[in-house]
């Protein structure tokens, strides 16, 4: 038997912010990337935030560490509030899901509706049930899933994502291919989250690098906080794979933008999981030629060197470093470690959903492959 479900409330366009107005007589806990207080953005949604008491956690860093979020769950327990809204990128996302975790743990309460407002195009956050927190000692990432943080409810407003620096715009999208592309083949797949990743796929391959040259362009911003959602919405039941995996390690020893080491990573994985899996190849190939980037009538392993062809492309386009040496990591320190990252990845929460299953070589080997 498969389960589907899609529980969040998910109101997109440049006026979905007007469903805060709807609160009233709450105690709201916003928790920001620490950017955001005093800015435009923050001012604007806090326009729509009317009768209810209201305070801001900040203290927002990427890849969140557990340290920061239990700093945000002491003010949860002198608030007790009884809505959170996350607004921000995937941490500032992430770090909310977490301190309402360990808030309603600790303080023994249940808060009545999580909102997610991402001011990214990227993680898909604001429809998943995982929280990313970071073990800054042990140098590894860990997720917590719990349906339960699924947010109940996703403001997509173009408008927020259209300040982004072009680095975020790129990276963060290239993140949301990889998710559709993961989610496509991962083992947990079924017909419902094909059809989106599918469609993210199109989305993302047409309207991304537009994003990135042209970041003013609301319809084309529309179109991929759109993608990323259903992208999430797709892994989130069906899951992702060794992109992921091994993505995560590059950010917990390198400190690599965790989009960017997915758009580093992804040639490889789509390489190895085309080669060792006659679905994957096939499932590939139909996504290809359905956005466009093969031709209907090539074969399949053609119709993948085409989609791996239009990654390096679009990569190339948003000027994304496609090495560690590239990106500034020191190449024997890279391969000093190899063991070490390929050890964690078969620990990550997101391997198993891989269409194959890897040997430790063949974890090094795509690994290797983006050291120089």
């Amino acid at each position: 038997m498969e389960k589907y479900s899609m529980p969040t409330r998910i109101y997109s366009g440049t006026d979905s912010l007007k469903e805060l107005e709807t609160l009233n007589n709450e105690r709201i806990l916003l928790v920001c990337d620490s950017f955001l207080p005093g800015s435009d953005t923050l001012k604007e949604i806090e326009s729509h935030i009317n009768d209810n008491k209201c305070e801001i956690f900040s203290d927002v860093v990427p890849d969140p560490p557990l340290d920061k979020i239990m700093e945000g769950v002491q003010q949860f327990l002198k608030l007790k509030p009884t809505i959170v809204i996350g607004i921000g990128g995937g941490s500032a996302l992430d770090t909310g899901k977490g301190i309402r975790f360990f808030g309603e743990k600790l303080g023994k309460c249940k808060i009545n509706e999580y909102i997610a407002i991402p001011t990214t195009s990227g993680t898909g956050s604001e429809v998943t049930n995982t929280a990313v927190i970071s073990d800054t000692k042990e140098h590894r990432k860990i997720p917590i899933l719990e349906d339960y943080l699924t947010p109940d409810c996703a403001l997509l407003d173009p408008k927020l994502v259209m300040t982004a620096p072009k680095s975020v715009t790129a990276y963060s999208g290239m993140d949301v291919l990889t998710h559709a592309l993961e989610s496509l083949v991962a083992k947990d797949a079924n017909l419902f989250t094909v059809a989106l990743s599918e469609e993210a796929i199109d989305a993302i391959t047409k309207h991304l690098v537009e994003c990135y040259r042209h970041g003013d362009n609301v319809d084309a911003r529309k179109i991929v906080h759109e993608a990323s959602n259903i992208a999430g919405t797709a892994f989130n039941i069906a899951g992702l794979g060794i992109c992921h995996s091994i993505a995560h390690q590059l950010g917990a020893n390198f400190h690599v933008p965790h989009g960017l080491a997915n758009t580093m990573l992804l040639p490889y994985v789509i390489a190895y999981n085309a080669e060792h899996s006659e679905e994957a190849l096939h499932k590939f190939a139909i996504a290809a030629k359905k956005a466009g980037i093969a031709a209907p009538g090539v074969g399949d392993r053609l119709a993948v060197k085409r989609l791996i062809a239009k990654i390096r492309e679009m990569a190339r386009q948003m000027n994304c470093p496609m090495t560690l040496q590239a990106f500034g990591v020191d190449p024997a320190k890279a391969e000093e470690l190899a063991d070490t990252v390929v050890a964690n990845a078969k620990k990550d929460a997101t391997f198993p959903g891989n269409p194959v299953v890897p040997s430790d070589n063949d974890l090094k080997m795509v690994y290797e492959a983006i050291i120089r």
